[in-house]
């Protein structure tokens, strides 16, 4: 099912109704508006694809603007149709439209248009080409938008429709390939369009229709490409808790088959440690020619310094409804590769934190046996001091002049009672 990103539901403006008229500059920015405008209902917010029931409904906020033939609707009169495949030789309740023709090849199908209000309603009708979205959906061009495509290879028997209330009308459509179109996938739709001017100036373009998937036979190569990824590592405050990498990437359709692309990320640090990896990543089927941006967060990342995320996106060719894939045609796998630093910061902080009270305790340590082996040493040098000094004053006493009369006195040089008679 096509649908249109979501949006408020706001009404774009325009500075007079008829858009055609105005210069390419104005009609270029009115097609943006007019898109944002269809979200401003339901009837323009939703086109039936692969997962719509047959004569789906949607309510529009407003009536359109009445033809010559019709009464003129009341603008705050809710208007409601569905669209649906008509039942045809190309087949009965279909989901949406889906071909597979040969370059220069042709088909006859129908688009069934249902009012289910309780007057006329009238609608334009037309083909445009498809395109996806920034958030992977496909979408329309809009009416003032020129298609280059398969928009352009399909013819519609009539431009506009009236539906009396409570009736549908078929509106017939011719399929023609071009002989020199390119063998692949193609995507466009048919759409009815209901189209409002307020007495203020004001547009707005509601659109419902059926996408339309075509095939151009010849050979299939699929290719994909993976660009621009990049890297970035969340930590958190616990640091013994591993934290969060975000991968963002962007995939590109290289190849002329629709592919539905299956990708996985894996996050792991040096050597391969702590690997942790994601493999329900959301990507969306691409169109040929179209790319899509995507980010991932991959939980539970522990902080090993360089980590490296490994992106490996394959898948397989989207088959047609009704038909089985061909298992010949494989779509070659894609690596990337980024990297960025995951620093544990807390927990550096408290390592280095620690570091310092150990150092301080060592340096604390250090300064006091530094002390006490001062202390140690002015002891022993007062010690040695004090020896000396004892030591000294006996050496002066020893040679210090001594009392003859003193007892032990030693006797005099000459003895007058050993000296010889004369």
């Amino acid at each position: 099912m096509l649908r249109r990103p979501p949006s408020s539901p706001l009404s774009s403006s325009s500075a007079a109704s008829d858009v055609s008229q105005r210069p390419r500059a104005l009609r270029a920015l009115a097609g943006p508006l007019r898109a944002l405008a269809l979200t401003a209902a339901p009837a323009a917010a939703a086109l039936p694809g692969d997962a719509a029931a047959p004569g789906h409904v949607a309510p529009a906020a407003r009536t359109a603007v009445a033809t010559d033939d019709a009464p003129a609707p009341d603008p705050e009169q809710t208007v409601q149709w569905g669209v649906r495949p008509g039942d045809t030789a190309q087949g009965v309740d279909r989901p949406n439209f889906a071909y597979s023709l040969a370059p220069g090849g042709s088909l006859r199908d129908s688009l069934v248009v249902s009012n289910h209000g309780d007057t006329p309603l009238a609608l334009a009708v037309y083909a445009a080409d498809g395109f996806l979205t920034d958030d992977g959906t496909l979408d329309l061009l809009p009416a003032g938008e020129e298609s280059t495509a398969l928009g352009t290879w399909i013819a519609l028997d009539q431009a506009e429709v009236e539906i009396p209330p409570q009736e549908r009308v078929e509106v017939p459509f011719t399929v023609t390939v071009p002989d020199d179109a390119t063998p692949g996938d193609y995507a466009a739709g048919v759409v009815s369009s209901l189209v409002v001017v307020a007495e203020d100036g004001v547009t707005t373009d509601r659109r419902l229709g059926s996408r339309v998937h075509l095939r151009v036979q010849g050979e299939l190569a699929p290719a994909l490409a993976v660009d621009d990824v990049r890297l970035a590592y969340d930590g958190t405050l616990n640091p013994f808790a591993p934290g969060s990498a975000t991968v963002t990437f962007t995939v590109t359709n290289e190849g002329n088959a629709r592919v539905a692309p299956a990708t996985a990320v894996r996050i792991s640090g040096p050597f391969g440690l702590g690997a942790t990896s994601a493999t329900d990543v959301d990507v969306p089927e691409l169109l040929p020619g179209s790319s899509v941006e995507r980010t991932v967060e991959v939980d539970g990342v522990w902080p090993l310094g360089r980590e490296v995320a490994t992106l490996t996106v394959g898948g397989e060719v989207v088959p047609l409804p009704g038909t089985v894939p061909d298992p010949e045609v494989v779509v070659p796998g894609v690596v990337a590769t980024a990297t960025t630093w995951a620093v544990p910061w807390v927990a550096l902080g408290l390592l280095a934190l620690v570091a310092l009270v150990v150092v301080w305790r060592v340096r604390a340590r250090r300064r006091a046996r530094t002390a006490q082996q001062r202390a140690v040493d002015a002891a022993v040098a007062a010690a040695l001091a004090e020896r000396a000094a004892g030591g000294a004053d006996e050496a002066r006493a020893e040679d210090s002049p001594t009392d003859p009369d003193a007892v032990g006195s030693p006797a005099p040089d000459h003895d007058p009672v050993a000296r010889p008679a004369p």
